[in-house]
């Protein structure tokens, strides 16, 4: 029978758990409240301290004994002894240095394969006309390469020294203790600012003081493929940043198309929109398009198929060319119809019976006819006349918008009904 089962509470095991069970409950509490997966929840970090105290209390024999006989208080009187640190439990389960989970989150894994410098990574924005013909742009880059005049060294030749403080790492382990932990964490050493390596003043290059290497400007040609899309991705292998001692650094090129002001484009599809007037859009004509590539498009509306406002007719073979393929896309013509204000003659004269009739002969028959009141019916007669949008304010919106059936926007004297319960 023990005394005190808090800490045994706290690790979530029976006063009888084996060394085994205690390092299984631990390594899951840990892992579930550990402050660097819960930057959020303080409870968390409390949570994590009283883990790792127990832990340490029940991981040593001796101190587990006092604690089992005499609780926390024959501890405080003098329970000593080395059991295992919560720090050095969490090095044995999951491969030591490098983040607080090691080599289970990515922190402690080998590296595989030879160190590579940075990618530089650019946004190539290419016009549309550009991307239909296919163009080689020279762009201009700066990055780093390794110093002609040292050879990357820094300095003299047998005059860069290993730094004695990091052993050449550039990087120092600390130990702090917080509370009753002790935190284990790396920090850029104070002696070669992280180098790894010290260099007198008066050895250092003079041409890249002592940095290895210097800035250089290089020009790429960069080849835009006929129809390539947004997001393409451009790549010149090595000619990235050079560091000593690591591979050379790639340039990467996504290509970015500009807005176009008369084309619209999806996938190999070109889309077009073409106002025409109504005279054209009844009795036919043609329009002409400018194409991406200088040519003009002379299209013929046949005479008698009407064009409707907001119809759309296709021009097959004529979008964009397909990336690395000998095909091309459509090109879609949306037409809009432009109404005349009124028919007839100048300075708001009426249409003659003649010109009626020369529309009644060619236009399909009224079919106002159909709605036409009954003959005994009370009948006023009216005009209409044109609404004054600045005079009407929203009054004619229900109209202009189409009149959408939504009931967050009832009409003036209009009620809501709602079904009564049965």
């Amino acid at each position: 029978m023990v005394k005190d089962q808090k800490f045994y509470d706290i690790l979530g095991v029976s006063p009888d758990a084996t060394e085994a069970q205690l390092k299984s409950a631990y390594k899951k509490g840990a892992l579930k409240h550990h402050p660097d997966k819960n930057a959020h929840n303080p409870d968390a970090a409390e949570k994590f301290k009283d883990l790792s105290h127990a832990y340490e209390i029940l991981s040593d024999p001796e101190k587990r004994q006092v604690y089992d006989q005499y609780g926390e208080e024959g501890l405080e009187q003098g329970g000593g002894g080395g059991g295992m640190a919560a720090e050095d439990l969490f090095a044995q389960f999951f491969g030591g240095g490098g983040g607080p989970f090691g080599g289970m989150f990515g922190g402690g894994a080998r590296e595989q394969g030879p160190k590579k410098a940075r990618t530089i990574s650019h946004v190539h924005k290419v016009s549309l006309e550009d991307i239909y013909r296919g163009k080689v742009s020279k762009l201009a880059l700066q990055k780093s390469v390794i110093c002609p005049k040292c050879d990357g060294r820094g300095g003299k030749e047998g005059a860069v020294k290993k730094c004695a403080g990091c052993d050449g790492r550039g990087m120092k382990h600390m130990m702090r203790q917080m509370g009753p932990m002790i935190q284990r964490f790396q920090t850029v050493c104070p002696d070669c600012q992280g180098e790894g390596e010290i260099i007198r003043d008066r050895d250092r290059c003079k041409q890249c003081n002592g940095k290895k290497t210097i800035i250089e400007r290089k020009v790429l040609h960069v080849h835009v493929d006929r129809g390539v899309k947004s997001g393409h991705r451009i790549e010149f292998r090595g000619e990235g940043d050079q560091l000593p001692g690591v591979e050379p650094g790639d340039v990467v090129f996504e290509i970015e198309q500009k807005p176009h002001p008369r084309f619209q484009r999806k996938d190999d599809d070109l889309f077009y929109h073409a106002e025409v007037d109504l005279l054209t859009a009844l009795a036919g004509g043609k329009i002409h398009i400018e194409h991406l590539d200088e040519r003009w498009l002379t299209v013929d509306i046949i005479p008698g198929e009407c064009i409707t406002p907001g119809e759309v007719k296709v021009i097959r073979g004529q979008g964009m060319p397909s990336y690395r393929h000998h095909d091309y896309g459509n090109l879609y013509i949306q037409f809009d119809v432009k109404f005349p204000e009124r028919l007839g003659g100048e300075d708001g004269v009426p249409m003659t019976e003649e010109q009626i009739k020369a529309l009644e002969s060619v236009l399909p028959p009224r079919t106002a006819a159909a709605t036409a009141p009954p003959t005994d019916a009370m009948v006023e007669d009216f005009t209409l006349e044109t609404v004054d949008a600045a005079r009407e304010g929203g009054r004619a919106r229900g109209l202009a918008g189409g009149m959408d059936d939504d009931d967050d926007e009832m009409h003036p004297g209009a009620e809501r009904v709602q079904c009564a319960s049965q």
